[in-house]
């Protein structure tokens, strides 16, 4: 049996890759140690869905190690070796915020354990597929540099710009920006995904995603803003917006559809690659039109307040173009639109 190893299992995109290739039939191990309880508090932990996954899957194995420890890594690609076929690895510190607390936490998670991935992958299992969950912020704050125009619920990049009908591509420089701490480590993490498979010639992808959504999201002040927006909403909690007049604008790519982008490149892997990949022009919006979506689907009304702080480096309009990505693999498409996903969001949350 093939086996997928994912990190972040408990987390919104390992557990959807879970439930997927389990569905595929592969033995699945999953790596978590409900690291994002320890940024985000208690009410942000993931052992809930890894007992879930657990209860659920007949082919999932969990092991609760840190993935900045290269010889417990090492232990596990050994045992499986080359029965290894993909890698898709997702854990991480994913707050820009939080990694200004802690820049040592920050890098030796998201950079170090990277490489450790990749590094027992090219020891044990080369030829595997290695995808890497990276980000938009790898481009900084660039995309502030953007002539954008005010509207009544949103910012937008100006129509007569290259970027206003399919969003931003790849070849945005990540150069002379503020990325954050966060994105910085996350920087050294993508280049490094980058290097191994075109100096190495491994199967690898960085994936460089817009917000990444769905039910699963243990959305938290600072990380999953359509999640925990949909969660404060549903309880009732008051929420904070911080800066732009609540028009800053984000695409959100579904879990389901982001697992699916993977399960294509897995079909046919390249060496090396990088891709936006997000909502897109098909599924983008801002936080007050979130609010405001919201309402209409399901009559909860968001109690929030604007605050004139916006976050160091935040993106005021941020859309992927996915272009690249689609002409490598045409068989990709879209099935959830900002409607389908909030729907499926809000009755997650009345359930909870």
């Amino acid at each position: 049996m093939k086996t997928v190893i994912i990190t972040g299992s408990g987390g919104l995109i390992g557990s959807e890759a879970c439930k997927f290739f389990d569905q595929q039939e592969f033995n699945i191990v999953g790596i978590d140690n409900d690291m994002r309880s320890y940024f985000f508090g208690e009410d942000a932990s993931t052992n809930w869905n890894v007992k879930k996954l657990q209860q659920e899957l007949s082919n999932y194995t969990h092991i609760n190690i840190d993935i900045r420890k290269y010889e417990d890594i090492e232990k596990i690609f050994a045992e499986y070796n080359s029965d290894i076929d993909l890698i898709i690895h997702t854990a991480a510190q994913p707050s820009h915020d939080w990694a200004a607390k802690e820049p040592f936490t920050d890098f030796t998670i998201n950079a170090n354990g990277t490489l450790n991935m990749l590094e027992a992958t090219r020891k044990y299992c080369p030829t595997a597929t290695f995808i890497f969950t990276s980000t938009n912020k790898v481009y900084g704050d660039k995309p502030n540099s953007l002539p954008l125009v005010e509207l009544e619920h949103r910012w937008e990049v100006d129509e007569n710009h290259a970027y206003f009908k399919h969003g931003i591509d790849e070849n945005m420089s990540i150069d002379n920006s503020k990325h954050s701490i966060f994105g910085a480590s996350k920087v050294a993490a993508d280049i490094m995904v980058q290097e191994y498979g075109k100096y190495f010639n491994m199967n690898t992808a960085s994936f460089r995603g817009g917000c990444l959504t769905g039910p699963a999201h243990s959305g938290a002040e600072l990380h999953g803003f359509l999640a925990y927006l949909v969660l404060c909403a549903v309880n009732r909690k008051p929420y904070n917006i911080f800066g732009h007049k609540g028009k800053q604008v984000r695409d959100n790519i579904h879990s389901k559809d982001l697992i699916n982008a993977f399960w294509e490149f897995h079909q046919a892997p390249k060496q090396g690659e990088v891709y936006n990949i997000g909502g897109s022009r098909f599924a983008n919006i801002s936080m007050i039109e979130a609010i405001n979506m919201i309402k209409d689907i399901s009559g909860h009304e968001l109690k929030y307040t604007l605050l004139d702080d916006a976050r160091s480096g935040d993106h005021i309009w941020y859309v992927s173009d996915v272009r690249k990505f689609q002409n490598h693999y045409p068989n990709f498409s879209f099935e959830y639109d900002m409607r389908k996903t909030l729907s499926e969001m809000i009755t997650a949350a009345e359930t909870k």
